[in-house]
C-alpha cells in the first residue's frame, strides 16, 4: 500500500490545505467545535462555504464562538447544537434532531489524562467514552445521513498518545487493572484509529469513508492539563491553525476521494511502527489491525446497545 504524501507538512495551516477548495453546499458537524484545534476547523470549513454545525457541551460559549466566526468568515451557516459525548441520551437526541443530508463530520472533541478514574452512569471509563465511544454512538446514528450525501467523510482526531496502549478488550473499564491516566488515554486513541479501520471496512460501499489523525502539539486547555510524557519542546507546538490544518485536509482534499483507514500528520500518511518511537511519531500496528478493529466494533455496538 502506498502511503498517501501531499505538499503540506508540520507548518501548514489549515488555511493553506483548503485554498482553492469550494464547499458550497456541504453541510459539516465538528463536535468541540467551540474550543481549540476545533474553532479553526470550524472556521476553515465555514470561510470555504460549508453549513457547519458546533456540537459542542455547553450551548452557550458555541454560540459566542460561532458569532464570532459568522462575523469573521461572513457565512452565516454556522450553527450550534448541545451535544454531551459521554451520555448516550444526549448522542441520541442530537441524532434525532438531524435533519437531511451530511457531508462531513469532523470527531474532534476529547478529553485527556483524567487524573482519576471517572465512569458514566453506564459504567463507562470517561476517557474511552468520551474519545471513543461517545463519536462511535454518534457517527453509526448518523450513518444514513452520511450515506444520503454520496461521498461523505469522517474524520477522526487521535493522538500520538495511542502509542502508550493498545485497547486492552478484555478490561477497558479498569476493573481489573489499576487505573493509569495515560493508559486509559492511549487506549481511547487506539480505538479511534480502529474506528477509522473498522468503518471504513463496513461503510465504504455507502460512500463512507473514515480516516484518523494526530494534530500535533498545540498549546490549547487540553494540551495544558498534560503529563510530562506526551510534553514536547516549544519549538514542536503548533498553533491551532496548524493544529487544524490536518483535520481539514482529511475532510476536504481530493487526494482522499474513496481512501479510508488511513492514519495521518502533519498532512502526510505516516509509517507503521512496531515498537513506540522516541520522537511519538507513525501509528502503531495494533491501531491498523482489521482483527482489533472488528473486536471494538462489535464490543463498541454492544456498549451502545445496538
Amino acid at each position: 500500500m502506498t502511503l498517501i504524501k501531499t505538499n503540506f507538512g508540520f507548518h501548514s495551516t489549515a488555511d493553506e490545505v483548503i485554498n482553492g477548495i469550494d464547499l458550497t453546499d456541504k453541510r459539516a458537524i465538528v463536535t468541540g467545535g467551540a474550543s481549540g484545534i476545533g474553532i479553526e476547523t470550524v472556521k476553515t470549513l465555514a470561510k470555504a462555504g460549508a453549513e457547519v454545525t458546533i456540537a459542542a457541551r455547553n450551548v452557550e460559549g458555541g454560540k459566542k464562538v460561532a458569532d464570532e466566526i459568522i462575523s469573521t468568515t461572513g457565512n452565516n451557516k454556522v450553527h450550534v447544537a448541545q451535544l454531551d459525548l459521554d451520555n448516550l441520551s444526549s448522542i441520541n437526541n442530537f441524532v434525532d434532531n438531524w435533519k437531511g443530508a451530511l457531508d462531513i463530520l469532523v470527531n474532534n472533541a476529547g478529553v485527556m489524562s483524567i487524573p482519576d478514574l471517572q465512569k458514566t452512569s453506564e459504567s463507562i471509563e470517561i476517557q474511552f467514552m468520551t474519545n471513543h465511544l461517545g463519536h462511535f454512538a454518534l457517527s453509526v446514528g448518523l450513518h444514513n445521513a452520511l450515506q444520503s450525501a454520496g461521498s461523505a467523510r469522517i474524520v477522526v482526531v487521535a493522538s500520538s498518545g495511542h502509542l502508550f496502549s493498545p485497547v486492552l478488550f478484555d478490561d477497558i473499564n479498569f476493573l481489573f487493572r489499576p487505573y493509569d491516566p495515560l493508559v486509559s488515554y492511549g487506549q481511547a486513541k487506539t480505538a479511534c484509529v480502529l474506528f477509522a479501520v473498522g468503518a471504513t471496512e463496513r461503510w465504504l460501499k455507502d460512500g463512507i469513508t473514515v480516516n484518523a489523525l494526530n494534530p500535533g502539539a498545540i498549546l490549547t486547555n487540553l494540551q495544558k492539563h498534560v503529563g510530562g510524557k506526551l510534553r514536547s519542546a516549544p519549538e514542536l507546538h503548533k498553533t491551532p491553525q496548524q493544529g487544524a490544518a490536518t483535520s481539514i485536509l482529511l475532510a476536504t482534499s481530493p487526494l482522499l476521494d474513496n481512501i479510508g483507514g488511513r492514519y495521518f500528520e502533519n498532512c502526510n500518511e505516516v509509517e507503521t511502527v512496531t515498537k513506540r518511537p522516541g520522537n511519538y511519531e507513525g501509528v502503531a500496528m495494533y491501531a491498523l489491525d482489521k482483527g482489533n478493529a472488528d473486536r471494538l466494533w462489535n464490543i463498541s455496538m454492544k456498549m451502545i446497545g445496538k
